[in-house]
């Protein structure tokens, strides 16, 4: 069998997968931060156009794919499937272990699946520019590659720590035209108010989120874009789970769990929600997210209604949660710092219809390291979580001795993460746990919502 599994350019999908209708009870409504009250349409128009506002609440099972997204997405859709062969032998398991790559996008990461089409849809609204953050900064430089293709101007607030860890993505995205602003940053109200009462902030997404929100809430022509949490996002990146049932019914496999790395949720649910659809029809698949221990959203966290950032501007969302204010430690997986946890994940985790787990940031190192000795590839930080689970999944079928069929995202490269490495190569990557009595302070601050 192939080591490489691919499909040709006219099999990328025509349509994005909605799990909306296939969610286990009814979602819980979205709440206007100001008012306390459920969310409309309106409310949101501001900040989004009509065609993301349409999708974040629509009720379609599948979603038209534009011809314009999909001829873009051909720059390097269909992303490859690999069968790990060379790392299952340095295991020495029984497990058939295979991975989709979306490294090879021109970001680095999965990030554009969703930066195309939320660029598209505000050109087409006639917004001039885009306001967003970004954590490690695969965001930041997929929505300043999408602004460029489509002719927009692009602001990114870079979390102030990933700006100092991270310096070649902020070049990436200056490459690709964007204005790049540390945050907590003097150029808006939320990000002054941080600095005045603690000027050596590190930043962190909630914050970004904040600051962007404000900018593109004051400008008439500039819009939000948001690279995870919300339904819109998870819808668009669900080009990456149906693109992997197909190679994988060319490899005449299916697999008996699937793994991602779980931040705000658009990675993982892009993999796992075409797998989970696949419930219906009678298949057993265990689908499971994987998170840094010093932010365990979903391990730690409580399920409630909270912020989507640190200013309380962004609407309130019943979601797994460690507290809007929460400050994480300057962990190398930038990507994975967020407070919250995007609400279809989060029901799907109170259901009890997928699993979760978190890791110290060693651990995932070392399976990053072993997995780039095997396989040659350089795992970005927050995919070395789902590497290292994939690997100790497939000890456990050793241990078993057991056949099992492992896939896990690997969502980007980390040919730009190098200073990560070296710190874990020369001893000096340090462990956070983050501790249960902060975790209690930060939710005795949640927003009061009755329904």
């Amino acid at each position: 069998m192939d080591t490489k599994i691919t499909l040709t350019e006219e099999q990328i999908p025509r349509q994005w997968y909605n799990i909306i209708p296939d969610m286990p009870g009814p979602l819980h409504p979205v709440i206007n931060p100001r008012t306390l009250q459920p969310v409309t349409p309106d409310d949101l128009l501001p900040i989004f156009p009509m065609a993301i506002v349409e999708q974040e609440v629509s009720n379609q099972r599948w979603i038209d794919i534009p011809d314009e997204v999909r001829d873009i997405y051909r720059l390097w859709r269909p992303a490859p499937l690999f069968r790990a062969r060379r790392l299952e032998q340095a295991l020495g398991t029984p497990a058939k272990i295979y991975y989709k790559f979306e490294g090879v996008s021109p970001a680095g990461s999965h990030k554009p699946n969703s930066a195309i089409p939320q660029a598209y849809f505000n050109k087409k609204a006639g917004i001039r520019r885009l306001a967003t953050e970004t954590g490690a900064g695969q965001w930041g430089s997929s929505l300043a590659l999408a602004c460029s293709m489509f002719g927009l101007e692009c602001t990114v607030y870079m979390v102030k720590v990933s700006c100092t860890q991270k310096p070649y993505r902020k070049s990436m995205m200056q490459l690709w035209g964007a204005n790049v602003i540390p945050s907590p940053s003097e150029f808006t109200n939320a990000g002054r108010s941080i600095l005045a009462h603690d000027p050596d902030n590190l930043g962190s997404l909630g914050i970004a989120i904040s600051e962007a929100v404000e900018d593109a809430a004051t400008h008439d022509d500039t819009n939000y874009a948001l690279g995870s949490v919300l339904n819109h996002v998870c819808l668009h990146q669900t080009v990456i789970g149906l693109e992997a049932k197909e190679q994988l019914k060319i490899a005449g496999d299916y697999p008996d769990v699937v793994i991602a790395c779980c931040g705000g949720g658009s990675n993982f649910a892009g993999l796992a929600f075409p797998f989970i659809a696949d419930r219906a029809t009678g298949k057993q698949v265990r689908c499971l997210a994987v998170e840094p221990a010093s932010c365990p959203t979903l391990t730690k966290g409580i399920y409630a209604f909270d912020y989507g950032d640190t200013a309380k501007m962004a609407p309130i969302a019943m979601m797994y949660t460690l507290g809007h204010d929460f400050m994480p430690p300057g962990i190398h997986a930038g990507g994975l710092r967020y407070h919250g946890e995007s609400p279809l994940v989060s029901q799907l985790y109170a259901a009890g219809a997928i699993e979760a787990k978190s890791y110290k940031q060693n651990a995932c190192f070392e399976g990053a390291v072993l997995f780039a000795r095997s396989e040659g590839i350089v795992p970005a930080p927050e995919s070395s979580h789902a590497v290292r689970a994939a690997i100790d999944e497939a000890m456990l079928a050793k241990e078993e001795g057991k056949e099992r069929t492992i896939l896990f995202g690997l969502s980007g490269h980390g040919q730009l993460d190098m200073g990560a490495y070296d710190a874990y190569l020369s001893g000096n990557l340090e462990d956070y746990e983050y501790p249960e009595e902060k975790i209690r302070e930060a939710l005795e601050r949640l927003p009061k919502v009755s329904l």
